[in-house]
């Protein structure tokens, strides 16, 4: 490897496979993320949702499960749409998803994210963070967990 690509990636923080991110715009709501780099896109699990027109511009309304393998606690979320995109799930289908952006933070950085929307009720993981909300910020260390996170006092 060269040296200037050794230096380039060497600045980059470790994270795990799955860590404890925030979601500022949606009330500083903690949730536990798969980093997941096979992914493209980011998706949360969203239920209950709703277009509708806010002076003249597309949002959506809709609840989440912020915890995994709680169904009972439901948080209510309003975000712009910012498109609708073909995503195709792990298991090969395609479907048409809403696309919100949103900040998120993870190890004391926080940035804008491309964000889809989907029921993810029956996967592990409310939020799947891809590969491009990821890009030249980490490098994933995949054999360990919450290097860079620990998990809210609440949960």
């Amino acid at each position: 490897m060269a040296s200037g690509k050794k230096k380039k990636y060497s600045k980059r923080l470790i994270i795990g496979w799955r860590e404890w991110v925030t979601l500022p715009e949606f009330g500083g709501l903690q949730m536990k993320a798969k980093i997941d780099s096979g992914a493209r896109t980011s998706s949360l699990h969203a239920f209950h949702i709703r277009e509708m027109l806010i002076d003249g511009a597309p949002w959506v309304s809709f609840d989440i499960h912020p915890f995994q393998n709680n169904r009972h606690h439901a948080h209510a979320c309003l975000a712009q749409v910012i498109d609708r995109r073909k995503v195709r799930s792990s298991n090969g289908k395609q479907e048409m998803r809403y696309v919100i952006e949103s900040t998120l933070s993870l190890g004391g950085d926080s940035w804008p994210v491309e964000i889809t929307l989907a029921n993810r009720d029956e996967m592990g993981f409310r939020l799947l963070l891809g590969r491009t909300a990821l890009r030249k910020r980490f490098l994933i260390h995949c054999g360990r967990s919450y290097l860079v996170s620990v998990p809210p006092a609440s949960h």
